[in-house]
């Protein structure tokens, strides 16, 4: 019963194939390569725009590179006080742009609305040079909260940003996800409703470990290939990152994938509320539950052999909090998440509860 993350899954067949096929014969590296070039171009097709596409190995990387591009290191990168870039990437983005700060934006919710980040700037001190000023806004599609912007959010919190001169990176860890779940087109949910840079997240979701830097700003790029290469992340055989971005878009089975995986979690989601005690945290909109439950529940659960990790509370919005024998925890479906997979935990924690 493994809900611990979508990073537990191994890859798709068909990017494993692909990744096979790529394995044949020699080819020229550092993204000269058919793989390489196939794959750009069907990103173009996926977003319907001439952007540039830069393949890394990492989310990390491919977050970092990308802010690195768009701020100076006296600048400020403004995201969600949750966001993964702002509590679990340790210092990377201070490494990458050579020692800009990411500041947490608070928000009474798991999104960084354009309310928030207008009362934010209206703060910002104006003592130049001594107050830092904001270099680019960073959201997180899927949240980190599971929750999803909607177009409409994307466009007003950019309109603010690009008031100000700020850029905008989307971090789309789980943006096949989100996309699934608006069910809206890529175009539509990031350059059209104004985002300039955004990292699209596939590991999570069935490839072996490959992640995009999307320019649709091509103001922006020319830093990101130099970036790329003095930090160490230009693969030599890059063709075998291609090869699996090409298998993963090609006839939306990237797409295919996240609905799976959304499909799992709204059935687990589902399943678990039905139960005596055990509550939604927030709304289940894509792939990850975020459960409040008994604690002796999650000890129960964790004994039959689930895997999940607990939460921190302090996500929760304010005026909510947990009871002394309650905890927060996550779970997460992947595309390789099966009807059984999530039966079996539904069953035990119902035999639990009956106990």
């Amino acid at each position: 019963m493994e809900f611990g993350s979508d990073n537990q899954s191994g890859c798709s067949e068909r990017v494993m194939h692909a990744l096979a096929q790529a394995n044949q014969g020699a080819s020229s590296g550092y993204g000269h390569d058919a793989w390489t070039e196939r794959a750009v171009a069907r990103l173009r097709e996926v977003f319907e725009t001439d952007l540039e596409a830069y393949f890394v190995a990492s989310g990390t990387a491919a977050n970092c590179i990308a802010l690195a591009a768009m701020v100076r290191p006296w600048q400020l990168v403004l995201a969600h006080e949750q966001a993964h870039v702002a509590v679990d990437e340790s210092t990377a983005p201070e490494f990458f742009t050579g020692g800009a700060r990411t500041v947490g934006v608070p928000s009474d919710g798991p999104r960084l609305l354009a309310a928030d980040l207008q009362a934010h700037l209206a703060r910002q001190g104006q003592d130049m040079p001594h107050n830092p000023q904001a270099g680019a806004v960073s959201i997180t599609q899927a949240t980190e909260a599971g929750l999803v912007y909607r177009v409409e959010e994307v466009a007003a919190l950019t309109a603010v940003a690009h008031a100000h001169g700020l850029p905008v990176h989307m971090d789309g860890a789980r943006f096949a996800n989100a996309v699934a779940a608006l069910g809206v087109s890529p175009a539509a949910a990031t350059h059209r409703a104004g985002v300039d840079v955004m990292t699209l997240g596939a590991t999570k979701n069935g490839c072996m470990g490959v992640e995009t830097i999307v320019v649709f700003n091509r103001a922006l790029s020319a830093p990101i290939q130099h970036i790329r290469k003095r930090s160490g992340h230009l693969l030599s055989k890059s063709r075998f990152l291609g090869a699996q971005i090409h298998a993963w878009l090609e006839d939306g089975h990237w797409l295919t994938l996240a609905r799976q995986a959304n499909r799992q979690a709204q059935r687990l989601s589902s399943g678990m509320v039905a139960l005596p005690q055990v509550g939604l945290a927030w709304p289940t909109e894509a792939n990850e539950v975020f459960l409040r439950m008994p604690r002796c529940l999650a000890q129960g659960l964790r004994q039959a052999g689930a895997h999940f990790y607990d939460w921190n509370p302090a996500a929760l919005p304010s005026g909510h909090r947990l009871g002394d024998d309650e905890v927060l925890v996550r779970l997460v479906a992947s595309f390789a998440t099966s009807d059984a997979d999530v039966e079996a935990l539904l069953d035990c924690a119902t035999r639990w509860v009956r106990r």
